[in-house]
């Protein structure tokens, strides 16, 4: 029984060994495609699918082998991304927090306003490299050319992603009659027909891209929530198996009495010469 702990991680790692393989192939094949999106991901795919390549391997060597050192090296960077995904997913939480959106009157869509989401996001979305990014990838998803044969009707009745809310249409309040002489938003001048134009360099534009990033990152939580008790258990196996692969390596099998002498009590000789005394005398 105490080789479970071995063969369970080795299985583990040898499971995670076979799915870094696709995903090193994702990112690889994301690399070699032209698309602004694709080429946005390929990075992350890519450093994630080679540590957990590099990770399983460790651990499958050090458990199913008994090589003391690469399960240590295993255990190490497994703590290394306990932490890492733990300290990801409280920052995460505390940046995607605010935002949420505003529900328009008479309208089933919400609309959304920048100076709503952390400025965190914000100035990572004003970037203006990181904004051509996402522009090109709003422009590459044909998101607003499904809203160019909705009717008057539709867009009283029918919901709206965050993104065609912000980036498709003006706010619902810009008034473009000829006799509006009332201030209105900033973003209402912004707008254009032109359907390479329309609102993408709006406030609400990045609003919507950021409403996305905050519900696509509360989900993303859940999972990084379960990951993390599960590498917690796998860990607390992975430890386990490093302690029977270090016993293996003693010259003593497990469960032998590894002690060579044992160190007389201080009386033992005086009882030992007193019994033998008696022993004399009778």
């Amino acid at each position: 029984m105490y080789r479970f702990s071995n063969t369970v991680i080795g299985f583990l790692n040898l499971f995670t060994l076979l799915a870094s393989i696709p995903i090193i192939g994702g990112g690889l094949w994301m690399a070699r495609n032209s698309t602004t999106c694709e080429s946005f991901l390929q990075t992350p795919l890519l450093v994630v699918g080679f540590v957990v390549l590099i990770i399983s391997l460790a651990g499958f060597i050090g458990a199913c082998f008994h090589v003391a050192w690469a399960l240590w090296v295993y255990l190490v960077v497994m703590l290394f991304i306990i932490g890492a995904l733990l300290g990801i997913t409280i920052f995460g939480f505390i940046v995607t927090g605010p935002g949420g959106g505003v529900q328009v009157s008479g309208r089933v869509y919400k609309e959304y306003r920048l100076e709503d989401y952390s400025p965190w996001l914000r100035n990572k979305i004003k970037d203006p490299h990181y904004w051509r990014t996402i522009r090109g990838c709003i422009l590459g998803s044909k998101s607003c050319a499904k809203l160019a044969f909705w009717t008057p009707l539709d867009y009283l009745e029918r919901d709206m992603s965050p993104i065609q809310s912000g980036c498709c249409k003006p706010p619902t309040s810009c008034n473009y009659g000829a006799a509006t002489m009332a201030a209105q938003e900033p973003d209402c001048y912004r707008w254009n027909n032109a359907p390479t134009l329309l609102c993408y360099e709006c406030d609400s534009c990045k609003a919507g891209v950021l409403e996305d990033v905050r519900r696509d990152w509360h989900k993303l939580s859940v999972l990084n929530i379960v990951m993390i008790v599960l590498l917690i258990g796998i860990y607390s196996i992975g430890c386990c198996a490093f302690r029977n692969t270090k016993r293996a390596e003693t010259d003593y099998p497990y469960g032998e009495n590894q002690m060579r002498k044992v160190r007389p009590r201080w009386d033992f000789y005086w009882w030992r010469w007193w019994h033998e005394k008696k022993h004399e005398l009778w």
